[in-house]
């Protein structure tokens, strides 16, 4: 249903679906360049009564909410890596490690960051396979 909903909107995509044992539907979608609550609001709109009618939930019980994933959300699909090179990232490592660097690049095995390092705070490039990350999250910086 989601996929059908963003056929005529490229630049939206989604990046998860939760649904609790409550019978929470939490669909998170962005956009490439930010999504907008105006549309995030019509998507939710569009999509309740298309619940209703599949009748998933016994006795239409359940609450739909569609969101932008919060920036404490991990990054997860390819196209928010893409949306977000040239931000600060937080990247932890499957052995427990952590790297933080702007996000130069990233291709379908590994992802490029600029650290800095040292007391001269030199700029360093780190490559890191994909396979070796648990999560990846941007950092705010002010």
């Amino acid at each position: 249903m989601v996929e059908a909903l963003l056929a005529d909107k490229p630049e939206y995509f989604l990046v998860d679906i939760r649904i609790k044992p409550t019978n929470n539907v939490k669909i998170y979608l962005d956009a490439d360049n930010g999504a907008s609550i105006d549309k995030l609001v019509a998507f939710n709109r569009q999509l309740y009564p298309q619940l209703e009618a599949a009748a998933l939930f016994p006795d239409g019980d359940f609450s739909l909410e569609v969101s932008s994933p919060g920036l404490d959300e991990p990054l997860k699909t390819h196209r928010q890596f893409i949306k977000n090179i040239g931000r600060k990232v937080e990247v932890t490592k499957l052995d427990g490690s952590v790297v933080e660097g702007k996000l130069l690049r990233i291709d379908d095995n590994e992802m490029v960051l600029e650290e800095t390092v040292g007391k001269k705070k030199e700029l360093k490039q780190t490559n890191i396979n994909l396979p070796e990350i648990k999560h990846t999250k941007v950092c705010i910086v002010f």
